[in-house]
């Protein structure tokens, strides 16, 4: 209906003489929103405030002369001027029951729509570096990416999902020889294991694999490991420094087999990511690796992408990107003079390699911390000659889990943090994935272990939910009694349905394709959450309002037609949730 009305609006626009609307108006300027106050109609558009000024009018005249001018339209019962200039529309009756019909014989694909245009979209999300087992954080990542894929295919918009994998750099390597202490120690040397390695119970469980994979063909004397490194902390020596020296170490006496450590140890993460993902709900069409970038020749091409466009000098022996000239603070290394990559080279040639693969469009998941780095991308790809805005990034808040009143601390290095998978295992994926979605990705997000474990109304899960089962108990019902639903008959009947209760209900699935494209379209996935919440209030309000099964057969299968109209809106709403539409609670 939305849309309607601005196709409506600018119908009529077009339709009015040039001294009135001196030049043609733009689509991008008619938009038309749901009113607050049903006194004030059910939609509102303040046009007439936005072209007053171009056309030399006050915005109430331009009004008036507008909706004077109004094409007729059969959803259109009356419009009015209201206010400054504000035209209020008032929607027929029979408009509001189309969309329940709508409902009902579109089934699982109502709300969807074409706005997207078939735009190639590649999504990138979680990326989590594969040092660890993904945690809490990771998984509000997982749910908000996953969702806005499924709003953005809804909405006709060709998705790639994809999961960059980090397999390169220092921290690939401090897990390679935090699992190489573990692997030692259980070989029985006497080795300290390094403060800034990950210490986690899984850093021991690959150790221990790593073990029954090779025997004792990797361990070395810890004498040996140990000759000459600097003093670790917290014993007065720097961590960073000690791990460093540690790595290189290993190098040298490991030889290849500092690749057979890595590599084991690679694959056991990625097959827990994998598979804890893939339990959640949470697919990808491509695992792209960092490391694949060098082999394809990935990195040279966007390096001599840059040079040819006079984007690169040298200097000290390293190859130098002008960032500064594309809004950054100061120009970065790409290629150090030791003829290493700087991080920064291989995530250029990542986004660069998305772009000749033919999306148009770039959306980044990243955590909040990486703000900064924005315009750094940004800046790289306009300087690799494509467009800036091409790149979307969308910054997901830090999530804090509660336990009662006690927060539960955090750290991957030090091993204190709670899994994705435990939390699921806790509470149930419906809960994580609805409760993670709760609130806009850019708030930070205090999880409620208690509340998401409750079965009861403030529990936004089981309220939506309990919605769904609620219909399915009625029709259950209905069949025990052995009376008879006829789905023509109900949407004969709609006119029936005159309680305000029962209004308010058919309203509420009237907005649900609005509120799909305009989720998708301001990558808001929290606002489908409220959505569906307000829905199942209202069908809770009505149901305590009035009986369902009455003795009136023409009656009871309009209001059955409602229900069932509420039951597919919820199944369809939870489903690009990730969530379940069970049939009993």
């Amino acid at each position: 209906m939305k849309s309607d009305l601005e196709r409506l609006i600018a119908d009529t626009l077009a339709s009015l003489p040039a001294d009135l609307i001196p030049q043609p108006v733009d689509r991008s300027w008619i938009s038309v929103e749901r009113t607050r106050d049903a006194q004030h109609g059910d939609f509102a558009s303040n046009i007439a405030l936005r072209l007053a000024k171009a056309a030399g009018r006050k915005p109430r005249e331009l009004a008036e002369a507008i909706v004077a001018a109004l094409l007729p339209h059969a959803a259109v019962l009356r419009a009015e001027v209201a206010g400054a200039g504000f035209i209020n529309f008032f929607i027929a009756a029979d408009a509001q029951s189309e969309a329940l019909r709508q409902a009902l014989t579109q089934g699982a694909t109502y709300g969807e729509s074409r706005s997207g245009a078939g735009q190639r979209v590649i999504l990138e999300f979680v990326s989590a570096n594969p040092t660890g087992p993904l945690h809490v954080g990771h998984g509000r990542q997982a749910a908000w990416g996953a969702t806005l894929a499924n709003l953005l295919r809804a909405t006709g918009h060709a998705v790639h999902r994809e999961y960059y994998i980090n397999d390169a750099g220092r921290q690939v390597d401090i897990l390679t020889a935090s699992v190489w202490v573990r692997y030692l120690q259980q070989c029985g040397e006497a080795i300290a294991f390094p403060d800034n390695g990950y210490r986690g119970d899984y850093v021991q469980d690959i150790g221990a694999r790593l073990k029954g994979a090779h025997g004792a063909s990797l361990q070395r004397p810890a004498s040996e490991v140990l000759a000459g490194l600097p003093p670790d902390a917290p014993a007065g020596g720097d961590r960073e420094k000690y791990v460093d020296a540690l790595i290189e170490r290993m190098r040298a006496l490991l030889g290849a087999g500092y690749d057979t450590v890595l590599e084991l140890s690679l694959a056991d993460m990625l097959t827990d990511i994998r598979a804890d993902l893939a339990e959640f709900g949470v697919e990808f069409e491509q695992w792209y690796s960092e490391r694949s970038l060098s082999g394809s020749g990935a990195i040279e091409r966007a390096l001599a992408q840059l040079e040819a466009q006079g984007n690169l000098y040298r200097k000290d022996g390293a190859t130098w990107f002008r960032a500064s000239a594309f809004g950054d603070d100061e120009d970065r290394v790409l290629t150090r003079a030791n003829g290493q990559h700087t991080y920064f080279a291989p995530d250029l040639a990542y986004h660069y390699d998305k772009r000749q693969r033919g999306f148009e469009k770039l959306i980044d998941v990243w955590g909040a911390d990486h703000h900064g780095y924005i315009p750094r991308m940004r800046g790289g790809i306009t300087a690799l000659g494509e467009p800036g805005d091409s790149l979307e990034v969308c910054l997901i808040q830090f999530v804090s889990l509660f336990r009662g009143a006690e927060k539960i601390p955090m750290g991957k290095r030090d091993g204190q943090f709670v899994t994705l998978r435990q939390l699921r295992g806790e509470v149930g994926n419906d809960a994580c994935r609805l409760f993670y979605l709760m609130r806009s990705h850019d708030q930070h997000l205090d999880f409620d272990l208690e509340l998401a474990k409750s079965r009861n109304n403030e529990n936004p899960v089981y309220y939506i939910q309990y919605a769904h089962a609620r219909v399915c108990s009625v029709m259950k019902q209905l069949q025990s009694r052995a009376l008879p639903y006829d789905d023509a008959t109900g949407l004969a009947q709609l006119p029936r349905l005159d309680l305000p209760a029962e209004q308010a209900v058919l309203t509420a699935i009237s907005r649900y394709p609005e509120v799909v494209e305009q989720a998708a379209r301001n990558r808001t996935p929290h606002a489908l959450v409220h959505y569906l919440r307000d829905l199942a209030n209202a069908f809770h309000s009505w149901y305590n309002a009035a009986p369902f099964i009455v003795e009136d057969t023409a009656l009871r299968n309009a209001r059955l037609t409602l229900a069932l109209g509420v039951q597919q809106v919820v199944r369809n709403g939870l489903t690009l949730l990730g969530v379940s539409a069970p049939e009993t609670m």
